[in-house]
Formats: structure tokens, C-alpha cells, sequence
């Protein structure tokens, strides 16, 4: 079969372009550069050690995955090895689809990264060299010609403690994210009347952008027929012209968009019919209702303890300046403007990142310490000022913008959005891990939808004279609620330094409070210059200022604990490991994931999660408890969180009893939402 597709391609590449089929390459020019890089140099004895075949191909040029479709080749690798050393199967990322005069290419046409575990013999003694040798053989094509390529390849480990570099431990951390991750649920497949159905267990309330199934086998789907797309339940129906009988099993990749693939094993059964069709390809209402899901999630922001003293005052400036609806509408529209901006530039540089291979999610910054030190200074600035401490706008430049009445609106937008982002509550989660497997310009209007929840009701009060009209009268009272509005300020303030104590330790936290302190004493001096009409009032505020936001360079996040930090009900930290075999075990598991940073997490854990009737409830039904603690934005909890269709924090996970796919449970917890979990098997356990 190998040979037949060689010839295929060849020929292929004849039909389409005779005249550049004779643009062979010289002897010794290669088509894809290709490095040879281990996990570790230094593999301990009796363990496994990763190597990555990182190949580059040439700008117009593509190279095949395990199963390469209508034409192509394999790869296929021959190694020289040390005496007792094994090397396994070649491992794939997620490939891409190219069609080319009717035939169905499975290829990479950028940089791609291959996997091989090489097993090291027990007994080894340190020091001992492995020198490592491999010969690849492969096919790389353009869309007019093919050439087969063979590179000689090597490295040299040496017997040792198994240590991995941390700058290398990113790459394959980086790398591993394009491999398609296991499914974990068998599928179902059907050949009937010259057509393929395979059912795929995929929650109905998941995304999943432009589906495709990637056969492993060359028998059962056709590679070069459109595959269309139902829905039934949990099950996605993909279904497509078949090629030959089906064979026994079937095994192959789902791709769901953004280079994310889950790998799958399909035996024969039976098909439901599902909804109606439609064409793989993007989805349309997933897209507007992870939008509304995203606007409706903003809205519910505006009530968090950082975001509503700022929403309160842009409304009272409205019933400070009297009915100038031009003036209003302009607030309103500056203010949303600034929202939509921050929500959609902090969204974009998200997908960069994990365009770039990086795990990360929504508030990604705040895993940062030096990120979490500029919001305990901006926030402390602004709880001062709503105390009356000193007066904004003050320099010439904030003045003038405010005198356009714009400037000013556009600035706390933005900055309304900035602060909430510690932030998750309901609609908000779903809405911005659908976002992460839709197109990028899809998911850049999701992120915008944030923006303009967050904004709606100051829009709202800024287009509409009958709320406004709503508003009380200015007076005196207004300056007593403002103090008011600064008690959630300073609470987040307090907040944002415990979490800083927690990211650099409490050398960290100490520099955090000093360089907030010096910024307050300094604040405190510009509104008592201010009180006396000094010129230049704004001197110490900004010197100290920028002497505060210089102790940025000395934050540094704390070493990890040797003992990770759990939380109560007798917690053990999460890892996949541990899930796989308490779920072995039989037990029930309540996962869920939490950050310091996150306001919600924090609240439900008070106020659900550590409550003496969860840890009654949980005790009885013999529920293990596992926390993943993303703070520092750990990638590997980054990868399983966002395969539960997640961008972020919190996320609840109960699996019960003998059960692989977990119930997601809402980003609000209720006490008795949770004690009700272990109840069907409570008399068992207790029994």
C-alpha cells in the first residue's frame, strides 16, 4: 500500500503539472528541516524518555501524517540504538486537510512536531553513554511535485538523575499540546448503502468547530467526500461516502478546530439518525450563543466588589452633569467603547498565546506576579480616591480628555474591564471556552460580547433619558456613598495582596504592601496640596508612583511548596494520575479547580465547598475530593480544563461511581447542590 500511494502522488503531481513535475530537488537539498531534541539528556535508569522529531518545512511545502489519505507516504523511521534501549511507535499531531485535484491530502503544512518514547534498561550506571542514531524516510510535497526524502539523524544521552531542563520542559509542553489527546469513550461506526456513520461521544453542550474524522485505517470512510455533521445528545454524527467493508474497528482522530483532536477507537453499532445535517464547517449558532453567553456573563459582572463601585460612579457623574443627553450618549458610547477594547485586546493576546502553544486561559495575566502588583496599585489608588483622600482627573492631559467628555468614560471602560477579570461567573465560562475552539475572528467577537456586557448598563443609562431621570438628585448624600463605594475597594485591594502572598511568597507580599504604602502616603500629600490649590500638585503622587511601579522588577514567584497546597474535606491535589485510579477504585470524585485570583472560586469554597454539611455528606458517601490549584497557571491543568469546554476557573467535576464522563456542574455552587451528590451511594459505602 505504501508503494501504490508513492506512485500515486507521483503520478498526481504529473497530471497536475507536467512541466514542474521534472523540478525534482538536487541531490542533498531537503524540503524539511528536521532536529533530533530529547525530553531529557539525562534519562534515569528503567525509564522512559521522550524524543522530538521538530521539522520545519519549506515555505509551500507539506509533510504527511501516520495515514497521508489519497496520496502520500508515512514516515518511517530505522534505528540504531544501544544494547537493551527500545524505541516505541511514532506518535502524530493533529494534521491538516488539503484537497488537490480531488484527492484528500492529511498533512502538516507548517511546523510540526513528532514523538517517539525510547525505553532505557534498568541496570544502567550513571554516566553511561547512549548514543542515539535514526534514519527517516519521507515523503514532502508541494500542490505540483513530491519528493522523497531520507535524513540521518542523532543525539547523544547519557545515563543520569532524569533532570529536564525547564526552557526544554516548555517546548514539549508546547509541543505536546498539538497531539490529539485520548477520547476515553468508545465510539460507534455503521457502513450502510455505500455510506459511513460513525457516533462520537461528545457532550451536547460542547463546542466543537468544523468537526472532522481523521481515519487511522484505509478501509470505512472515504477520504475525499465531504463529511457532514448531526447531533444526537451527547453524540456528534459525522457521516460521509464509505470506501470498502468495515473492518472489525476503526481507529482515528476527531479534529474540533484550533488544532485540537482527541484520538478514538470505534467499533461496529448502531448510528442514530441525529439531527439534521450540516456540512462541517463553522458553526453559526454555536458561535451567537457563545456570544450571548458572553455578553449575558459580562452583565452579571458589574455586581463584583471591584466593578460595581466604578459602574456606580460613571452612573452618578450622569446625575451630577443634569439631562445633556449629547453629553450622556457620548459617556455612554466612550465608556463602552473602552470596555469592548480591553476585553477584546486581552482576548487577542490570549489566542496569540495559544497560537504560540501555550496552555493558558481567560485572566491569564493574573498568573503573574508582577501583574497582580500593578492591580493592587491601581486598586489602592482608586479606593483612596473614593475615600477622598485626593481628587481625579488632576494632570492637564486627563483634564482635556475629560473635557471632551470622552476621554475620561473611554479610560474607566477599559479599566472596568482590566479589574474584572479575576472574575468568572455563569454563562461566562462556557461562553469563553466555546470562544477557544471557534476561528479566531469568531472568538475575538465573543471576547468583544464580554466587553459589551460589562458596559450595558451604563450604556443603557447613557442612550436613555427615562433612566437617567431615574437616577436621585445629586447632593450631599452622594459624597457619603462614595466613601461607602471605597470599603469593596480596599477589600479587593486586601485581596489582590493575599493572592500576591501566595504567587512571591512573603518577601513578595511585603513589597507589595511597602510600594502601596508609599503610593497611599503620597496620594494622601497630593489631595492635601490639592485642598490648598497648590500648582503642581500632582508631583508626589506621581513620583511616587512611578517609585512604586518600580518594585515590579523585584517581584519573583515563589519556589513551588514541596507539599502543594489542597483545601479542606481531606483534599488531595489533582492530577490525572490520581483520577485514573480512584475512578479505578470505584469511588465517586469531586474534582474541581480553583486560583487565588479567582473571586468566584473563592466565594463558592466559603460559601458551598468548605461547609460542615459538604464534609458530612462527602464523609458518608466516601467521596474523594481532588483540587487543581491553577494560581500559577500550570499548563497540564490548563490542557484538561479546557477539554471540558472551559477557558478558565472555576470548574466542578463530579464523577460518580464507575462512571468515565463527569457531570459538569454550574459555575455557582449551592450547598445543597453538593450534598445531594453522594446520595444514591451514601447507604452502600456507609454499609
Amino acid at each position: 500500500m505504501t508503494l501504490v500511494r508513492l506512485l500515486l502522488a507521483l503520478l498526481t503531481a504529473a497530471l497536475l503539472a507536467p512541466v514542474a513535475s521534472a523540478q525534482l530537488a538536487p541531490a542533498g537539498e531537503r524540503h524539511i528541516a528536521i532536529d533530533l531534541v530529547a525530553e531529557s539528556d539525562r534519562p534515569a535508569p528503567g525509564s522512559e524518555v521522550t524524543l522530538a522529531l521538530v521539522s520545519k518545512p519549506d515555505a509551500g511545502w507539506h509533510g504527511y501524517w501516520k495515514n497521508p489519505g489519497d496520496a502520500g507516504i508515512e514516515t518511517t523511521l530505522a534505528w540504531t540504538l544501544p544494547a537493551g534501549v527500545t524505541a516505541g511507535p511514532l506518535e502524530y499531531p493533529v494534521p491538516h486537510r488539503l484537497l488537490i485535484g480531488g484527492l484528500m491530502n492529511y498533512v502538516y503544512q507548517g511546523p510540526f512536531t513528532q514523538f517517539v518514547t525510547l525505553g532505557i534498561p534498568a541496570g544502567l550506571a550513571p554516566g553511561t553513554a547512549l548514543p542515539i542514531k535514526v534514519r527517516a524516510d519521507y515523503l514532502v510535497c508541494t500542490n505540483e511535485i513530491c519528493v522523497p526524502e531520507t535524513r540521518e539523524l542523532e543525539t547523544r544521552l547519557t545515563v543520569g538523575d532524569g533532570a529536564i531542563d525547564p526552557a526544554r520542559r516548555a517546548d514539549f509542553d508546547r509541543w505536546r499540546a498539538a497531539m490529539p489527546k485520548p477520547l476515553g469513550s468508545p465510539a460507534r461506526y455503521a457502513v450502510a448503502d455505500g455510506m459511513f456513520r460513525i457516533a462520537i461521544p461528545w457532550p451536547a453542550d460542547a463546542a466543537a468547530a468544523d468537526p472532522y474524522f481523521f481515519p487511522l485505517a484505509a478501509s470505512g470512510p472515504s477520504f475525499s467526500a465531504p463529511q457532514t455533521v448531526r447531533r444526537a445528545g451527547d453524540l456528534l454524527i459525522l457521516e460521509t461516502s464509505a470506501q470498502g467493508a468495515g473492518p472489525p474497528r476503526i481507529e482515528g482522530v476527531l479534529s474540533v478546530g484550533d488544532g485540537n483532536g482527541f484520538a478514538l477507537t470505534a467499533m461496529p453499532g448502531a448510528v442514530p439518525a441525529g439531527d439534521a445535517p450540516q456540512t462541517a464547517g463553522f458553526d453559526v449558532a454555536l458561535a451567537l450563543t457563545a456570544f450571548a453567553g458572553a455578553v449575558l456573563g459580562g452583565l452579571l459582572l458589574n455586581i463584583m466588589p471591584c466593578v460595581f463601585p466604578i459602574l456606580s460612579l460613571k452612573a452618578l457623574s450622569l446625575a451630577r452633569a443634569g439631562e445633556d443627553a449629547g453629553a450622556a450618549r457620548a459617556e455612554g458610547l466612550a465608556y463602552t467603547a473602552g470596555a469592548i477594547l480591553a476585553c477584546a485586546a486581552l482576548g487577542g493576546v490570549l489566542l496569540l498565546l495559544r497560537a504560540g502553544g501555550e496552555a493558558v486561559g481567560w485572566a491569564f495575566q493574573l498568573t503573574d506576579p508582577r501583574i497582580i502588583l500593578v492591580l493592587l496599585l491601581l486598586v489602592t489608588a482608586i479606593a483612596l480616591n473614593l475615600a477622598g483622600v485626593f481628587e481625579l482627573p488632576a494632570p492637564g492631559a486627563v483634564n482635556r480628555l475629560s473635557a471632551r467628555g470622552s476621554g475620561g468614560a473611554f479610560a474607566t471602560g477599559a479599566l472596568a474591564a482590566f479589574v474584572a477579570t479575576p472574575c468568572t461567573g455563569p454563562f461566562m465560562g462556557a461562553a469563553l471556552g466555546t470562544a477557544l475552539v471557534l476561528p479566531w475572528w469568531a472568538a475575538m467577537l465573543v471576547f468583544a460580547g464580554l466587553g459589551l456586557g460589562l458596559a450595558l448598563p451604563f450604556l443603557a443609562i447613557g442612550l436613555s433619558p427615562a433612566l437617567r431621570r431615574r437616577l436621585p438628585r445629586p447632593g450631599p448624600w452622594m459624597e457619603r456613598f462614595r466613601h461607602i463605594l471605597s470599603v469593596p475597594m480596599f477589600l479587593t485591594a486586601l485581596a489582590l495582596a493575599w493572592v500576591l502572598g501566595r504567587q512571591a511568597g512573603v518577601d513578595g507580599m511585603t513589597l507589595g504592601l511597602a510600594a502601596a504604602l508609599l503610593l497611599a502616603l503620597a496620594l494622601w500629600w497630593t489631595g492635601s496640596r490639592q485642598t490648598r490649590g497648590s500648582s503642581r500638585a500632582w508631583v508626589p503622587g506621581a513620583a511616587a508612583g512611578a517609585l512604586a511601579l518600580a518594585a515590579i522588577v523585584l517581584v519573583e514567584r515563589a519556589p513551588a511548596d514541596a507539599a502543594p497546597r489542597v483545601a479542606a474535606l481531606g483534599a488531595q491535589p489533582f492530577t490525572e494520575a490520581t483520577l485514573a485510579r480512584m475512578q479505578g477504585e470505584g469511588r465517586p470524585v469531586f474534582a474541581y479547580f480553583t486560583a487565588d485570583w479567582c473571586v468566584t472560586c473563592k466565594v463558592n469554597e466559603k460559601t458551598a465547598i468548605e461547609t460542615a454539611a459538604v464534609a458530612e455528606a462527602f464523609k458518608s458517601g466516601g467521596v474523594q475530593v481532588l483540587v487543581g490549584d491553577w494560581t500559577d497557571g500550570n499548563p497540564e491543568l490548563g490542557r484538561f480544563i479546557e477539554k471540558h469546554n472551559r477557558a478558565g476557573v472555576p470548574l466542578y467535576l463530579w464523577y460518580a461511581p464507575g462512571s468515565a464522563t463527569p457531570q459538569v456542574l454550574p459555575q455557582l455552587l449551592t450547598t445543597s447542590m453538593l450534598t445531594r451528590l453522594p446520595a444514591p451511594q451514601a447507604a452502600a459505602v456507609g454499609g
